[in-house]
């Protein structure tokens, strides 16, 4: 994977930096987020009932959907030259669009915003996130994702 430097990141801001691989969203991945988060609402694990919602059927919690950002960057790494940790910074805006059907298959596409070194060696990226669906014409999600680099 290329690093940049303070010379060669403008290069990269202003584009798309990668798309993830489709990934499909399981009952079980739904039941076990909803086990270990302590939100078992039933639209999200009781199959019977959710099958007379308008959705048809059970969905993903938005917040399983939001977390799997963290999987799909993988794809989208955007990298400072001598970085020696990675952080999650936070969110700056996060809207869910659409919900995500259980069964369907969603994946991560990320454009690079910004990236700016806000005190010496701490570089903040700012990436506007879609997770997409397949299939649909609206995304489960848009996000704005602060990241931020220790570069020594």
């Amino acid at each position: 994977m290329p690093t940049y430097s303070r010379e060669t990141i403008g290069s990269v801001v202003g584009t798309e930096v990668g798309v993830s691989e489709w990934t499909t969203i399981t009952q079980d991945m739904v039941n076990q987020f909803a086990q270990l988060t302590g939100d078992p609402v039933r639209l999200h694990t009781d199959v019977e009932l959710a099958r007379k919602t308008p959705f048809g059927g059970t969905i993903a919690h938005g917040l399983l959907t939001l977390s799997m950002i963290g999987g799909f960057c993988t794809a989208a790494e955007v990298l400072m030259e001598g970085i020696t940790m990675g952080l999650n910074y936070g969110f700056d805006k996060v809207r869910f669009v659409a919900p995500v059907k259980t069964g369907s298959r969603i994946r991560g596409r990320f454009h690079l915003r910004s990236m700016e070194e806000r005190n010496p060696g701490q570089w903040v990226s700012t990436m506007d996130v879609t997770i997409e669906i397949e299939g649909e014409a609206k995304p489960a999600l848009v996000a704005e994702w602060l990241g931020m680099q220790l570069v020594s």
